[in-house]
């Protein structure tokens, strides 16, 4: 890059400094002046745009610092004078305050010291395959595993609001790769690691400057050689190879770009080591290949054959265009549809105008956004359950693995592929697991009966004062297969039996725990009592466009009172059809929650919020994430109306994230930061 192409770039750092200090984006605004500096060493205005900036932080001792190099390189009158005016305002705050800023690296951030990991092995299964395992107890909370990826990317849909390294929300300072433009990082740092190429000239050495004391050489020396660190050996950058000719990334579905990643990344790795490149099993991973449609199998061999075209130009001897070679990609493509994670960010809430309006108040669902998609190697080797004991989460691009509950010593440690036990019931998450990762999932929530599953999608009985719940014909399927397995195996059937017994069963099943009872559908499990569920689905369609048109208002902030009305009718007939812990309760109980909060009816509110709760314990379990999702909800319509029962919410949030993120709960979640805020502002 030439001298006024570097100047340029320079230059346009600067004004976009200039407009990020007007926002009041300071540190954004130090960012960008560094980074001009380290483009252009002596370039005058970026010091002092950089002074102006430490100024407007407090950081006076700093402030004079830039402001003294910037003065010794301005060559013109006018720019000395203006220099000096600021100078002086710096001094003059500077002696006011006596106290130097302390100083903090941008590139870094502090993160809470974290336990030593459990230590785990991992084992082969007699139904599962490979599956991870824990040598000693693991304690409640426990981080058990850490891992960052073999190879990760960024979604489509978030190429222009998070980096393509991290995967964090883009700054307002974010900085593109400056030879193809199109990736954006949140730093120098991530730019740095995903290896788009740099042009540097921090190497300029200032000892050719004459007047200026050494401390200010090495001063410039430190910020202009900041976060210009050297690479550790044998890191290999992901993007590269992408930025050479057309930028086919932008093109190829995520799992595509992200198996042309592992391909370089194994190419380069036997580089280094002076290796043959093998790529045949590379990774070691089970991959669907076998189970898999001809259509998406003809869609794997087509991407194959587009992938390795694309990365001819870096790697034409490594990966020649023949049969052999073209399988390869199709077999990591299938590995990477079973053994990729999803990597998610909490959505953060729209919050507009006074925290104390209660369309502000954190009633709204909590969702998790998907970012980016990853191979994490070891991370792979954990199998599913549907009521897992372990859950992940993601610092940056790091995946963190933690324990929900007590785990004895040789005991699997297992996570949830999907809905887990309480969001969906049995044949439908089975369905979804064969669908995506080919396999018939059989934990024990699907092999054995659950009180959840019994009652999430069930009817009521026909007796008023009856739990007893009311299973369709599909439901019936599946329990049933639960069912048999069981008494085929009376040992097993007889714990099973004592199980289900402390886990309440008895109100709404009692006629499992007997060993010749025949499930039907349509019938009571606890009376007997049919009810025509023809009928009742007839009933309820009539109303379904009730619920819609509420849920359509809540969306769009304005319910109006005839909506709220008919919908409170609906969840009437609705409460006489379904039984009482059937989710669609839940959610309707939900959606009015919403409705009355946005009329400013808060205390209705918050008791349809109760009552929602009161349904997804049954489903969940009082410990659950879901349960802490929808605390949230309900003390943030107790702030409003000065509850003090708003305390003792949070306190039970704050105990339930801690069990699924630790000491980064309020990191991750921004609406337990917002709420917390909140509560002291009350």
């Amino acid at each position: 890059m030439g001298d006024m192409e570097i100047n340029l770039v320079a230059l346009l750092y600067v004004n976009r400094a200039s407009t990020l200090q007007k926002m009041g984006l300071l540190l954004e605004c130090l960012r960008d002046c560094s980074r001009a500096l380290r483009v252009s060493p002596r370039y005058a205005k970026a010091w002092f745009r950089r002074g102006k900036g430490n100024i407007s932080l407090g950081k006076f001792e700093d402030a004079i610092r830039d402001l003294n190099i910037s003065l010794m390189l301005e060559i013109s009158s006018s720019g000395k004078r203006q220099i000096e005016a600021e100078l002086k305002i710096a001094l003059d705050k500077f002696k006011r305050i006596g106290i130097p800023g302390k100083k903090t690296n941008q590139n870094q951030s502090e993160v809470p010291d974290e336990p030593d990991q459990v230590k785990l092995q991992c084992l082969l299964t007699t139904t599962k395959g490979r599956g991870m395992f824990c040598v000693d107890d693991v304690s409640e909370a426990s981080l058990v595993h850490k891992e960052d990826p073999y190879a990760a990317v960024i979604l489509k849909k978030c190429r222009e609001t998070h980096c393509h390294f991290c995967f964090n929300e883009l700054p307002a300072d974010a900085i593109s790769c400056v030879s193809c433009s199109i990736p954006l990082y949140c730093s120098d740092w991530c730019q740095k690691q995903a290896g788009a190429p740099k042009f540097d000239r921090s190497s300029n050495s200032f000892s050719d400057l004459e007047g200026l004391a050494d401390d200010l050489k090495n001063y410039m020396s430190d910020v202009v050689l900041a976060g210009t660190s050297t690479l550790d050996t044998g890191h290999i950058a992901e993007h590269r190879h992408e930025c050479q000719g057309f930028h086919w990334p932008l093109i190829l579905p995520s799992e595509v770009v992200l198996a042309g990643r592992i391909l370089v990344k194994v190419i380069e790795q036997n580089r280094h080591a002076s290796a043959d490149s093998n790529l045949v099993g590379f990774l070691d991973l089970s991959h669907n290949y076998v189970q898999l449609p001809p259509e998406s199998k003809l869609e794997m061999h087509i991407y194959s054959i587009i992938l390795l075209h694309c990365l001819q130009h870096v790697y034409r001897t490594e990966l020649p265009i023949s049969g052999i070679m073209v399988s390869k990609p199709v077999i990591l493509l299938s590995q990477i549809q079973v053994n990729s994670m999803a990597v998610v960010r909490m959505q953060a809430p729209e919050v507009k105008g006074p925290i104390y309006e209660p369309g502000n108040a954190l009633t709204s669902n909590i969702e998790q956004v998907k970012v980016g998609q990853a191979v994490y190697v070891a991370g792979s080797f954990f199998n599913h359950s549907c009521q897992p004991n372990i859950h992940t989460y993601f610092l940056s691009r790091t995946l963190h693995v933690q324990a929900t509950e007590y785990i004895l010593a040789g005991s699997e440690l297992e996570l949830s592929y999907g809905p887990q036990v309480g969001q969906w019931d049995c044949k439908d998450r089975q369905r979804l697991l064969e669908d995506r990762y080919s396999f018939t999932c059989q934990c024990t929530s699907c092999s054995e009966l659950n009180v959840s599953d019994l009652v999430i999608n069930a009817y009521r009985c026909t007796k008023l004062n009856c739990l007893g719940v009311i299973l369709d014909r599909t439901v019936t399927t599946c329990e049933k297969q639960k069912l048999k397995l069981l008494i085929d195996a009376p040992t097993v059937y007889s714990k099973q039996v004592e199980k289900l017994k402390d886990a309440n069963i008895a109100e709404v099943a009692c006629h499992v725990f007997e060993s010749d009872y025949k499930l039907e559908p349509q019938h009571c499990l606890v009376c007997d009592s049919y009810r025509d569920l023809e009928s009742s689905c007839a009933a309820i369609s009539q109303t379904e466009n009730c619920c819609k048109r509420l849920q359509d208002a809540i969306a769009s902030n304005d319910v109006p009172t005839n909506i709220l009305r008919d919908a409170v009718k609906y969840a009437d007939l609705l409460r006489t059809i379904f039984h009482p812990y059937n989710k669609i309760i839940a959610e309707v109980e939900d959606n009015l929650a919403q409705a009355f909060c946005l009329v400013g009816e808060l205390q209705a509110a918050i008791d349809h919020c109760k009552a929602s709760i009161q349904i997804l314990e049954k489903l969940y379990g009082a410990n659950h994430i879901a349960i802490g999702n929808e605390l949230i909800k309900l003390a943030s319509l107790q702030i409003l109306v000065g509850d003090s029962a708003a305390s003792g919410s949070i306190s039970r949030i704050t105990a339930i994230l801690s069990r699924y993120y630790g000491s980064h709960a309020d990191e991750i979640y921004p609406y337990l930061r917002l709420l917390k805020v909140r509560q002291d502002a009350d």
